[in-house]
C-alpha cells in the first residue's frame, strides 16, 4: 500500500537559483519554516540532521538518510515510521520551465504494510508544512532573482 502528500508551486526564477537555495543546508534556517535547522552532506547513504517543525507540534530532530540527489533537479531522503513498518521517501524536486521560471515539488511517499497507521491528522499537518515551505522557497528564490536582475553588469 502507498500514500502520498505533495505540494507543487511555480517559481518565477531559474531552476539554478532554486537549487542554490535547496542545496545550502546551512541557509535553511533563514527561510524554511518546516526545517528550521539542517546539516549534513548531500551524499547518497549519509544521514542528514533536520529540526522539523510541524504546525501545532514541538520541534523534533530527525535523521533521514539521503537516498538520491541530482544537481539542479532533486533531493530525496528516506526515513521510517510506525516502528520501521512504513518507509517514507521525502522529495524536493525542481523542474526547469524556461530561462526564468521553474516548478518546485515537495512531498512524501509512504510505503509498507502499515501505511494505514500513518494518521490522517499527521498527513494534513505535513500538507500545510509542505505548502509553507514551497511558498517560502518561492519568495526567497524570486527575491534573489529580482536582485540579480537589477545588479549592474
Amino acid at each position: 500500500m502507498k500514500r502520498a502528500v505533495e505540494h507543487r508551486i511555480g517559481i518565477q526564477a531559474p531552476a539554478e537559483i532554486v537549487w542554490e537555495i535547496v542545496s545550502d543546508f546551512e541557509g535553511w534556517k533563514e527561510w524554511n519554516p518546516l526545517y528550521t535547522k539542517a546539516s549534513g552532506e548531500m551524499r547518497i547513504g549519509t544521514a542528514l540532521e533536520l529540526e522539523e517543525v510541524l504546525p501545532g507540534q514541538p520541534a523534533r530532530v530527525i535523521t533521514p538518510v539521503v537516498q538520491d540527489w541530482v544537481p539542479y533537479e532533486q533531493l530525496h531522503w528516506r526515513s521510517t515510521k510506525v516502528g520501521g513498518f512504513v518507509t517514507a521517501i521525502r522529495y524536493l524536486e525542481i523542474e526547469n520551465m524556461g530561462p526564468a521560471s521553474s516548478t518546485f515539488s515537495n512531498g512524501e511517499l509512504y510505503m509498507g504494510l502499515l501505511v494505514r497507521l500513518v494518521p490522517r491528522d499527521e498527513r494534513r499537518k505535513l500538507k500545510a508544512a509542505f505548502t509553507a515551505m514551497g511558498e517560502a522557497l518561492r519568495d526567497r528564490a524570486e527575491a534573489i532573482w529580482s536582485q540579480r536582475q537589477k545588479a549592474p553588469i
